[in-house]
């Protein structure tokens, strides 16, 4: 008979994948692996993600690595920006193609009439290696050959099928810079690998999320047709509440259902909460994650014993939190002290006051 896990045993084990039942001392870059990337369209949402989970963390060892060009940001996942580590940003790219061309069609399907393929991505990638460019410069330079189509559907349909990465300044503490995009030949030295693997994608993102049905994690990489993946896999299989069959590594974390959960503060778009077609393992009342405008540092959710109860706002230098439902004395006291931990990261970039 297959075992059934609890929403609240799900959640401990998600959280013990997550580093969020306690921080972890781990070098950043192996976090961000374990964490199968890190949603970064809010380009400084990582560095407080990677603040909520590790130890010690300081705000220059995310800069460090994506300075050296160890961790980049690229459209991977779901067709949005991710920080991942070099590596898999090489070893994942050609899994997402059909995702990337899919969500192009989808949004500019019959604007580029008349253009042929070949040669706008021939001349986009000849232009992007020579140097980095926005969407807006790309788009203007492509439209000098192609004068009768709109250029942001040049510039999208360029990127949207070409191995690219956002370039720093973009992502880097206590700097700014526009999106600018580079082939990543250029800018890592070397191609996607040709024959990636979705056994070892699967694999990567049990292991920061799991246990996970099929739907879930066809949810996090907009990938279809896993079902056949996974039982290409072994793995161990149980039950949720509702009876949906659920997938896992052999030896993978699951915490007692009553391990202690501490009060976290994730910045937003973080993958926690976007990761699984069944979000109740996070979120119990179904609430619509707030995919709020910013740079990842001044706004986001709280967790309160595992669950997403409130969000917090940067406000005059101060950490404001809303929660959703009444937490109890203990809680507050517990969400306090965190609170002013995150305003000392936020205020210094070093985790020192945490």
């Amino acid at each position: 008979m297959t075992d059934v896990l609890s929403q609240r045993a799900l959640n401990r084990a998600t959280l013990a994948r997550q580093f969020l039942l306690r921080r972890a001392e781990l070098p950043a870059l192996d976090a961000i692996e374990q964490l199968a990337g890190m949603q970064a369209q809010a380009p400084l949402a990582p560095y407080v993600g990677l603040w909520s989970r590790l130890a010690g963390f300081r705000a220059a060892d995310l800069t460090t690595l994506i300075a050296d060009r160890a961790a980049v940001r690229a459209q991977l996942m779901r067709n949005t920006v991710h920080l991942v580590s070099a590596r898999d940003g090489l070893s994942w790219y050609h899994l997402f193609t059909s995702v990337h061309a899919r969500d192009f069609v989808a949004h500019f399907g019959g604007r580029a009439t008349g253009v042929d393929q070949t040669e706008l991505l021939s001349l986009a990638r000849m232009i992007l290696d020579e140097k980095p460019h926005t969407r807006a410069e790309l788009g203007r330079a492509l439209a000098k050959r192609w004068p009768d189509v709109e250029p942001a559907v040049l510039a999208y349909a360029a990127t949207h099928h070409l191995a690219l990465v956002q370039v720093p300044p973009r992502g880097l503490w206590g700097r700014s810079g526009p999106s600018k995009w580079s082939t990543t030949e250029s800018f890592l030295g070397r191609s996607p690998d040709p024959g990636p693997s979705a056994e070892e994608l699967v694999r990567r993102y049990l292991a920061g999320y799991g246990p996970a049905s099929v739907a879930d994690v066809q949810r996090w990489s907009g990938l279809t047709h896993l079902r056949e993946v996974i039982r290409r896999i072994e793995l161990i299989t149980f039950r949720d509440e509702a009876g949906r069959e659920l997938f896992d590594l052999p030896h993978a974390p699951r915490p007692d259902s009553d391990t202690p959960a501490p009060p976290r503060f994730l910045p937003e778009y973080d993958n926690l909460l976007l990761s699984h077609e069944d979000r109740s393992r996070v979120i119990p009342d179904g609430r619509k994650v707030p995919l709020p405008p910013g740079n990842g540092a001044r706004t986001g959710t709280l967790l309160v014993d595992g669950l997403w109860r409130g969000v917090w706002t940067l406000r005059d230098g101060q950490v404001q939190v809303e929660a959703f439902t009444n937490l109890s004395a203990a809680e507050r006291d517990a969400v306090e002290i965190e609170a002013e931990a995150l305003r000392g990261f936020l205020a210094t970039g070093s985790a020192a006051d945490s």
